[in-house]
């Protein structure tokens, strides 16, 4: 239960991780995202875009650090979207978005032509599910655009995974197995000579229930790693799991709120330094309780 010591420089601006957790706002451009999928409506058409625009602009004033945005859905099944139509989705709104405001905003793709348009329209951050899996060339724009990369761990393609392949895989070694393919990432974006560096362990890629909450439980082992976590619970299906009664289907998205506040609490009691999340003011609300109790427990037990 340590604070994060990190201060990273995105492009022309500086993420200082050095106080209470930060909160990335997830801001989804597609038809298809697990929970948020076509309610901004058509991002090709001027009346989309300006609808994600306040709806980037009503989470900064809800508490959001970050806004990420997101033009193809990596649920488990989904289908693979090409690099135009993603630039299509989401460029307008990050150039609009930086129009109107100074916040951090982050481009969530694994494509390198997307990041380089996104970034030329004033992002600072990729968030790259794959950590340079995908595209190997991705490393090469964040470092020549002095970008800061999130590497998230995964186990495979969102379009190869299946909610089958997330229930049957077993939890043992998940944490040591997450510690040590996070770290070939980590070296892998070190050789392209990048030094501000965000990792996420990826819960629900690949994961079964299982694995999710022994991950969640050991998040506190990643520190290892030496780097800033990044933590996607937000109304995760195997929150829903917890929740499911005996014969009845999973929960839905929307009734995994309460979960989320819960895993989330969890999580930055565990070192998280940014919570990825749909619901912005729970979500700071938690990291200031979170907060004030690690001080309250550093003023009781300080370190010897």
């Amino acid at each position: 239960m340590t604070n994060s010591n990190y201060r990273l420089q995105c492009r022309d601006r500086e993420l200082d991780l050095t106080g209470k957790a930060k909160i990335m706002g997830v801001l989804n451009t597609t038809p298809d995202s697990f929970f948020d999928g076509g309610r901004l409506g058509d991002v090709s058409r001027s009346a989309g875009t300006d609808s994600a625009v306040k709806r980037a602009l009503e989470m900064v004033a809800e508490g959001a650090d970050i806004i990420d945005v997101g033009g193809e859905s990596t649920r488990p099944g989904a289908q693979k979207v090409d690099a135009e139509e993603e630039i299509r989705r989401t460029v307008p709104v990050i150039r609009e978005l930086r129009k109107q405001s100074d916040v951090l905003i982050s481009i969530d793709t694994y494509k390198s032509p997307v990041a380089e348009q996104a970034l030329l329209a004033g992002a600072q951050i990729v968030n790259d599910v794959s950590g340079f899996s995908f595209d190997p060339a991705l490393a090469e724009v964040c470092k020549r655009y002095n970008a800061a990369p999130v590497l998230m761990h995964t186990t495979g393609r969102p379009e190869s995974m299946k909610w089958s392949h997330q229930i049957d895989t077993e939890a043992t070694g998940i944490v040591s197995r997450v510690t040590k393919d996070l770290r070939a990432s980590l070296q892998n974006a070190e050789k392209h000579g990048i030094v501000n560096i965000l990792l996420d362990p990826g819960f629900g890629f690949g994961k079964s229930v299982a694995e999710n909450y022994t991950l969640l439980a050991g998040l506190g082992d990643l520190q290892i790693l030496e780097r800033p976590l990044v933590v996607g619970l937000s109304r995760k299906s195997f929150l829903g799991a917890a929740l499911q009664n005996p014969g009845q289907p999973l929960p839905p998205p929307e009734d995994r709120l309460t979960a989320t506040v819960a895993a989330n609490t969890i999580a930055v009691l565990n070192g998280a330094s940014v919570l990825r999340t749909h619901d912005i003011r729970e979500a700071a609300e938690t990291v200031s309780v979170a907060a004030t109790l690690m001080e309250t427990m550093g003023e009781i037990h300080p370190p010897s």
